[in-house]
This record gives C-alpha cells, sequence and structure tokens, in this order.
C-alpha cells in the first residue's frame, strides 16, 4: 500500500461530479415474463430523468441503491445507463453506478459507462466482502484505470468497509478520483476529510445531513428526495452554497423528517411512495425488497404530507409576495 500525503496530486480542471446528482428510482411495469414479474419502464424513466433535469437538478445517477441495481440483470443494468445518458444528453450531467463484488466486476461497467457516454462513476468498495484498505485502493485503482471521473461511495453500513478520513487520503492519490460520496451520517467528517484527503469534493450522500454537510463545505448532493421534490432541492442546494443560511434553513426543517428516509433500510419504498403522492409514478420494487408495512407506510404518509402541505403554503405566500411586488410596481407607474 503506498503512502498518502496531503498533496492533491489530481490535475488542475473542473469537476464533473459536483451539483445536484439525482439518484434516480427505477420505474416497473407488470410483466409475467420478466424477473419477479416486473419488467423496467425504460420510457417512464426517461422521462423521470428528464422531468428532474428540467425542475433543476444538475444531474440523475442511475444504477444506484436508489435504482435497484443488484435487481437487474446485466443487459437490464446496461440499457438503465444508456436510457439516462440519452434522455439528459447536452441537458444534464449522468454519474452511472459501477458497484460489484470485485475489480473485474465493476471495472466492466465503468467500461460500458465510458462507451455510451456518462460524465462519471459513482463506485462502492467490494459490495460482498469485507475488504482490507490494500484491497479497497487496489478496488478503485482499477476503475479509475478506465479513465472517467470517480466517485468513490463510503456506505459503511451496507459495506461493511468505512472509508475513513485517513484512508481516503490515499484513495485521493488514485487519478481521476475526484470525489468521495460520504454516507456516514457524521457531518463531523466533511471538514477532516477536507483536511486529509484535500484534492476531493466531498458530496453529501445522505438527504437527512445534506444542509449540514453543504454548510461544512460539501460541494454536491447526491441526493434521494430530489426524486420526489427536484426543484425544491436545486434551491435548496443554491441557497446552502451561496452563504443563504436563514432561507435554506427555512426550507430545509419543514422536509428533513421525510429526508431521514433515506438513510433507514426501506428508502426505496418510501421515496417510491413519495413520488406516488406527488403525483409521480413511484410504483412497487423488485425483490428483495417488498411493500412497506402500514405501519411504516402510515407514517411515510403523515411526514410526506407535512413536508407537501409545507411546499404548497409557501409556493402560495411566495406567489403572493410576486403579486403584492407587481401591484406596487403598477401604482408607482400609474403615479408617474
Amino acid at each position: 500500500m503506498s503512502t498518502a500525503t496531503n498533496e492533491p496530486k489530481q490535475p488542475n480542471r473542473p469537476n464533473p461530479l459536483t451539483g445536484v446528482v439525482v439518484a434516480t428510482a427505477l420505474p416497473y411495469r407488470q410483466d409475467a415474463a420478466a424477473p419477479a414479474g416486473l419488467a423496467v419502464d425504460y420510457d417512464a424513466y426517461a422521462d423521470h430523468c428528464r422531468w428532474l433535469v428540467d425542475n433543476g437538478c444538475d444531474g440523475v445517477g442511475p444504477n444506484g441503491s436508489l435504482g435497484e441495481y443488484s435487481s437487474l440483470t446485466d443487459e437490464e443494468r446496461r440499457t438503465v445507463a444508456r436510457t439516462a445518458i440519452e434522455a439528459v444528453r447536452g441537458r444534464g450531467k449522468v454519474i452511472v453506478g459501477v458497484h460489484g463484488p470485485g475489480s473485474h466486476q465493476a471495472v466492466r461497467w465503468a467500461e460500458y459507462a465510458a462507451e455510451d457516454g456518462a460524465d462519471g462513476v459513482l463506485c462502492l468498495p467490494p459490495t460482498m466482502y469485507r475488504a482490507n484498505p490494500g484491497e479497497v485502493v487496489a478496488h478503485f485503482e482499477a476503475v479509475a484505470a478506465v479513465g472517467l471521473p470517480v466517485m468513490v461511495y463510503n456506505n459503511p453500513v451496507d459495506t461493511k468497509v468505512d472509508l475513513t478520513p485517513e484512508l481516503l487520503g490515499e484513495i485521493a492519490q488514485i487519478e481521476n478520483v475526484l470525489a468521495v460520496k460520504e454516507f456516514s451520517g457524521d457531518v463531523r467528517r466533511v471538514l477532516e476529510i477536507k483536511e486529509k484527503a484535500p484534492s476531493l469534493d466531498v458530496i453529501s450522500g445522505a438527504d437527512d445531513v445534506a444542509l449540514e454537510s453543504m454548510l461544512m463545505g460539501a460541494t454536491g448532493w447526491f441526493a434521494g428526495f430530489p426524486n420526489v421534490f427536484p426543484a425544491e432541492s436545486a434551491r435548496l442546494f443554491r441557497l446552502a452554497t451561496t452563504g443563504r443560511l436563514a432561507e435554506a434553513r427555512a426550507l430545509y426543517e419543514p422536509l428533513v423528517a421525510a429526508f431521514r428516509w433515506d438513510s433507514r433500510t426501506e428508502f426505496v419504498q418510501a421515496i417510491k411512495l413519495g413520488m406516488e403522492m406527488v403525483g409521480r409514478y413511484g410504483g412497487p420494487c423488485r425483490p428483495p425488497r417488498g411493500p412497506l408495512i402500514p405501519e411504516h407506510r402510515e407514517l411515510v404518509t403523515a411526514e410526506m404530507r407535512q413536508a407537501i402541505d409545507f411546499l404548497a403554503t409557501e409556493t402560495t405566500e411566495t406567489t403572493e409576495a410576486a403579486e403584492a411586488t407587481v401591484a406596487v410596481a403598477d401604482s408607482t407607474r400609474q403615479a408617474v
């Protein structure tokens, strides 16, 4: 294992992995011949990707955990990535999930992503094996050698591998590794990562600490609930990253109860239910995910309703304020 230093070794270039990138949920349609009787609805997925970008998000992230990548066939998984790339080409970035049990699988998905025109890749450590630090570094070296910008993904809850700030200091020395999606839930790590791995952009990975992470210097949000609230999430990011803290808090606090579901086991089902509640299609999940139990469904519904009602009130107040401003301007012109 090489010795890490605090000196950045990345080229000076814009990082395409920052901003609000939505970890996209995946719609299915009933089809008895498909796995678990559910076929991927690629047309609906393309429409969803376009809708997210049209509503202010910077890009989309197909084939993440929220996109149920591990429940897809190889053919479906590549087609999902291609569908996203084609849907937002020229208008938004696409960061493709290339997670795999070993580097040979992750490299194959990264090569496909490069061939298909992705802007970058998101990559977990080995997904079915508690790799040691040397194996983790070797895994990311292999993926980064494909040539696309790489966002490494720290999700110690699911992988049992923790990309600590010290380990990220070593990973940051790998060419093409430009960012880390931080999902430990510990916002103290944002500054520590910036100290130990100053060349890496820190991307908030958990929606319920998104604002806290941004205020500490996160330059992106690889997010779940923008599947439900894309325009509002994009606005939250802009407010937080331009120093408008009071406005950011006023928007964030009524939403965070719903956002907490992004860090729970049932996050995919919860976000799909939220999509249904705002008039989008969420639909079912493939196994191993089943439907929400009644208790969870009731709780998600209540917390989503709180967020939706707040946003409806906020929209009404904003519209009324804008109309009042126009009325004053009109009366001023008439007086003149």
